[in-house]
């Protein structure tokens, strides 16, 4: 499979807008405006507002919506209680519900690290159990979840870190270092594509981090 870069050309099936820091930067904001779907997980739903946006759908537990706006917007508010699954697998199953298997997360990183890093680590599941394409994208870059052999768009100077979930053989092409069956998180990061093609090839999943500008 080839994973694209993302630009602010690029354009999303749907968008998923998490309760973390709302974007700012310049693609990330692209990306909300070409999205044909745009859900907003609860509360999320007020800052989107707030820009001037009215969101396809809003899908959560309601804990962080005022009955004023829930009664105002219900007509797009899905009231899912169960708490199972976070408004982020809420929302990414009402969009699956709807036909969508190619979804970029917005907001999904910032405030709350515990949040942060199990949003993150959820691109692994949504891609192997639900099987759908997810996208994490941030102020900085973005999280592509990946298993056995891939392609990635780069350009020479981009960052890249690659995270081992579970592979015992992990090659790579186009990076500045060697890469192999990380045993730590860790040891996968501050790589740096050397041209416009990166190729990994794992024996199972790993997640891919690319920045949007060069070092």
């Amino acid at each position: 499979m080839i994973f694209p870069l993302i630009t602010e050309s690029y354009h999303p099936e749907a968008v998923i807008i998490a309760g973390g820091d709302y974007p700012t930067h310049p693609i990330p904001l692209a990306l909300l405006r070409h999205a044909k779907f745009v859900c907003c997980c609860d509360g999320t739903a007020q800052t989107y507002i707030e820009h001037g946006y009215i969101p396809h759908a809003i899908v959560g537990d309601g804990d962080s919506l005022t009955e004023e706006f829930k009664t105002k917007y219900q007509s797009i508010f899905h009231h899912i209680s169960e708490q199972e699954d976070n408004d982020l697998t809420k929302a990414t199953r009402y969009c699956m519900a709807k036909g969508y298997t190619s979804i970029c997360y917005l907001g999904a990183t910032g405030k709350r690290e515990d949040h942060t890093l199990g949003n993150i680590s959820l691109l692994i599941r949504y891609m192997h159990a639900f099987h759908i394409q997810a996208t994490m994208v941030t102020d900085h870059g973005y999280f592509t979840p990946a298993e056995g052999k891939n392609q990635f768009e780069s350009f020479r100077g981009q960052q890249i870190s690659i995270f081992n979930f579970g592979c015992t053989t992990l090659y790579s092409e186009g990076c500045k270092w060697n890469t192999y069956a990380f045993d730590e998180l860790w040891q996968g990061t501050l790589n740096e594509a050397i041209g416009d093609t990166i190729t990994f090839e794992g024996n199972g999943k790993y997640l891919v981090y690319r920045t949007f500008n060069s070092k």
